[in-house]
This record gives C-alpha cells, structure tokens and sequence, in this order.
C-alpha cells in the first residue's frame, strides 16, 4: 500500500536520482546503514523517511534535501483535504500522485539515457548528440501534427 503522497514522491525522487548515478539499492542501504529492503520501501513510499535520514540521502546522492521536493505533482502540493491514508482524493488509480501522469522523467529508460549521455567525455559529441535528439524529436512531432491534419 503506498503511503502519503509526499512520501511517494520524495521516494521517486530518491530512486531517481540512486539510478541516475548508477548506484544499487544496495550501496545506498550500506552507504547509510538500512537493508537494500528499507531502501525499497522508502522508494515507494510505503515508509516514511525522517528529516535526518532525508539528510544522509541527500548528503550520499550529492543533492540538497530540496532536490527531493522538487517537481512535486499539483495534486501533492494541493493537498488532500484529510490526513487519512485510505482516501484517494484526486490521486490516481493505485493511489499514487503519478498514475495519471505518464512522466518521462520518471521512467529507467530516460535515466540510463541521461546516464550513458553523461559518460560521453568530449563536450563537442556530446552537444552534437544533444542538437540531432532535439532536431529527431522536432521533426517526429512536425510529422505527427502534419499527419493528424489531413485525417
């Protein structure tokens, strides 16, 4: 069962960012002293994390406890009217601020993307590699607005 909104983001957050430095739930769990099952439980939210072991997470992920409040769904940041963790009260289907909302910053392929982008070591590939994803993502949806046109 996923546990207060806050909780669920601020576990994304967490994943996001083990997973963009390539690192285990188990490294993380040694690096602050939890078992790579606490990890789990507080990167889906299930367990709440403290103002202290926020504090080492951020201190081990090289973040500013900031980073895991960032990009917080509206609906998280609106409020739920009540405290209890039953009600869904605007969240999506599982009980999650993230069910409707298909973000692609939260999705493995986008992080390993970023990830491998990063590994690149010379500056000008990498910006070339950055202008022809931008150029292939403009031109795919300049196709898909001109094909929905003559339907």
């Amino acid at each position: 069962m996923a546990g207060h909104p806050v909780d669920v983001h601020v576990g994304m957050r967490v994943r996001q960012r083990r997973t963009l430095l390539g690192m285990s739930q188990e490294k993380l769990g040694e690096a602050v002293g939890l078992t790579f099952q606490q990890i789990q439980k507080y990167e889906r939210g299930a367990n709440r994390i403290g103002s202290s072991r926020l504090y080492e997470f951020s201190k081990v992920l090289d973040v500013p406890v900031s980073y895991f409040f960032d990009e917080m769904p509206v609906n998280v940041l609106v409020g739920r009217g009540g405290r209890g963790r039953g009600r869904k009260g605007g969240l999506g289907e599982e009980g999650t601020p993230f069910e409707d909302e298909k973000d692609p910053l939260a999705k493995r392929e986008t992080l390993e993307l970023v990830r491998a982008y990063y590994k690149i070591d010379e500056e000008k590939v990498r910006k070339r590699i950055f202008e022809m994803v931008k150029a292939v993502g403009a031109a795919s949806k300049a196709h898909k607005l001109a094909s929905g046109k003559k339907r």
